[in-house]
C-alpha cells in the first residue's frame, strides 16, 4: 500500500463522509438504496478496493451519525434503522430538548463505532479457521438464512412460500437471457435483479399511483410546518464521553458489543429489543429516552460495521443483513468482485484494517463535528432545498444504467419485473433479507429440482 493509495483513500473517505452527511439528514433514504448502488458503481468504473473500502466505512459511518437528526428535530427517520428512535426522540422534543436528542444520539453512534471495529476484527479471527467450511455450504447457508429470516419477518407464512418461486422468478429470467444469446452462458446477471430488490417497495408505490382509483383514495396531508430549534454552539471538538452521562457511555458500549457479536441477525429487530431491553427500568421519561437513544443508535453503528466486517474478513460471503443489503457491492459486483474474488480475497486482513480505521476515524472527525455545531442549520437547508424525490430520481436513474450495463434494454425490464414482484412482497411483509437470500441462494436452490 503506498502513498498515493493512501491518499486516495483520505480524500475518498472526506467525499463520502460529506455526501452522506447529507444524505443521511435526507428524510426516508434507505440505507441500501443509497449505499448499494454507489458501491456497486465505484467498483464497476474500476476504482481501487482500498479506497472503495475507505469510502464504504466513512459513508456508512457518517450516514448513521446524522440519519438521527431529522428524528430529534421533526420526528421523520433518516433511514431504516433510524425508525425505532422515534418515539424517544419525541419524548425529548416535548421536553424542548431536540438538540439534546441529537448530541446524544450522535455520541452513542461514535461509542458503537469505537467499540464495534476492534470487535469486529476479533470475531473474524475467531470465525477464520472455519472459513472455507462456511464457503463450501454457501448455498444451504443462505437458504437457511432465507428460512430464518422469514420466520422473523412480519407476514411468516408468505415469507416462507414465497422462497421457491421467487428463486424461480430469478433464475428464470437468468435462463431467459442465456436462451436469448443475451449474455454468455459463463456469466450472470447479479448487479441489476438485486438492486431491483432494492427499489422495489418505491417502484411499486409509484407504479400504484398509475391507478386513479387508488390515487383518489390517499389522504391529502397538504403543506407540512416542521419547527426547527437553534441549537446552543459548541466551543472546541465534541467530546461523546462528556456529552453522554457515565450511564449512558456504559449502556451505549455495551449494546455496541452485544451488536458487533449478533452481526447475523437482523440489526433493525436487536436495536429495537436491546434498546429497550437495557432501559425499561428507568422510570423517568426523559432519562429513560436520553439512555434508549443513545444506547440504540450506537447498537444500530455496531450492527452495520461488524456486518459488513466480519462476513468480509472472514468468509468472503454476505452471510449478513448488513451484507446482502448496503455493503453488497463489497462482495458481489460482477464482473468485478465475485463471490469467489471479492476485497476478502484481494485485501489482506491488515489492509482491511488500515481501510477502515481511515474511513471511520476521518468521518467521525467531519462528521460528528458537524452533527453537534451545525445540526439544525444542515437540517433546515435539507428540508428547503434538497427534495426527497430529488434523490429518489438520481439513484433510481443509476439502477437504469446498472441494468443496462448488466445485459442491455431487456434487462430494464427484467430489473422491473423483479422490483414490482420485490415491492408487492415488502408491502405484504416479506422483508429485504428474505428477497436477498433467495437472491444469492437462487442457483443452489433450483439446482436441487434439476
Amino acid at each position: 500500500m503506498d502513498t498515493a493509495i493512501i491518499i486516495q483513500m483520505i480524500l475518498a473517505s472526506m467525499g463520502g463522509a460529506l455526501l452522506y452527511t447529507l444524505i443521511g439528514i435526507a428524510p426516508g433514504t434507505d440505507e441500501t438504496a443509497v449505499l448499494a448502488p454507489v458501491t456497486i458503481a465505484l467498483a464497476l468504473v474500476g476504482v481501487s478496493p482500498y479506497v472503495i473500502l475507505s469510502f464504504f466505512i466513512a459513508a456508512i459511518v457518517a450516514k448513521k451519525l446524522t440519519d438521527s437528526i431529522p428524528v430529534a428535530v421533526a420526528g421523520i427517520p433518516g433511514g431504516v434503522m433510524a425508525a425505532p428512535m422515534v418515539e424517544h426522540a419525541m419524548i425529548l422534543k416535548q421536553h424542548g430538548m431536540p438538540d439534546v436528542s441529537i448530541k446524544k444520539m450522535s455520541s452513542g453512534s461514535v461509542i458503537g463505532t469505537i467499540v464495534s471495529i476492534p470487535a469486529s476484527f476479533l470475531i473474524a479471527k475467531l470465525i477464520l479457521p472455519y472459513a472455507d467450511t462456511i464457503s463450501s455450504y454457501a448455498g444451504v447457508i443462505f437458504f437457511l438464512g432465507a428460512v430464518f429470516l422469514a420466520l422473523m419477518a412480519k407476514n411468516k407464512l408468505l415469507s416462507l412460500l414465497i422462497i421457491v418461486p421467487f428463486a424461480l422468478l430469478i433464475q428464470g429470467l437468468r435462463h431467459l437471457y442465456w436462451g436469448l444469446d443475451i449474455i454468455p452462458e459463463d456469466s450472470t446477471v447479479f448487479v441489476s435483479f438485486f438492486l431491483g430488490i432494492t427499489i422495489g417497495p418505491i417502484a411499486f408505490s409509484l407504479f400504484s399511483l398509475l391507478s386513479k382509483k387508488y390515487r383518489n383514495s390517499l389522504p391529502g396531508l397538504g403543506n407540512k410546518e416542521i419547527t426547527l430549534k437553534k441549537s446552543k454552539k459548541e466551543k472546541g471538538f465534541p467530546n461523546p464521553f462528556k456529552i453522554l452521562t457515565n450511564k449512558e457511555s456504559a449502556t451505549s458500549a455495551l449494546g455496541s458489543l452485544i451488536g458487533t457479536v449478533t452481526f447475523f441477525l437482523s440489526p433493525v429487530g436487536m436495536t429495537v429489543f436491546l434498546g429497550e431491553f437495557l432501559t425499561r427500568h428507568i422510570k423517568d421519561p426523559v432519562q429513560r429516552a436520553s439512555r434508549a437513544i443513545s444506547t440504540m443508535d450506537g447498537l444500530t453503528n455496531a450492527s452495520y460495521i461488524s456486518g459488513t466486517l466480519v462476513p468480509l474478513i472472514a468468509i468472503g460471503l454476505p452471510l449478513s443483513p448488513m451484507a446482502i443489503g448496503p455493503a453488497a457491492g463489497l462482495f458481489n459486483a460482477p464482473p468485478v468482485f465475485t463471490p469467489e474474488h471479492n476485497i476478502h480475497h484481494i485485501l489482506s486482513m491488515g489492509e482491511i484494517m488500515t481501510a477502515t480505521i481511515i474511513g471511520a476515524v476521518i468521518a467521525i472527525v467531519i462528521t460528528f463535528y458537524i452533527t453537534i455545531k451545525y445540526a439544525s442549520q444542515i437540517c433546515a437547508f435539507v428540508f428547503k432545498y434538497i427534495p426527497h424525490e430529488a434523490l429518489i430520481g438520481l439513484f433510481a436513474g443509476l439502477v437504469v444504467m446498472l441494468a443496462y450495463m448488466d445485459a442491455g434494454w431487456i434487462n430494464i425490464l427484467g430489473t422491473l419485473v423483479v422490483a414490482l414482484v420485490s415491492g408487492l412482497l415488502y408491502k405484504n411483509g416479506v422483508n429485504y433479507g428474505v428477497m436477498f437470500m433467495v437472491l444469492y441462494a437462487a442457483p443452489w436452490l433450483l439446482g436441487l429440482f434439476m
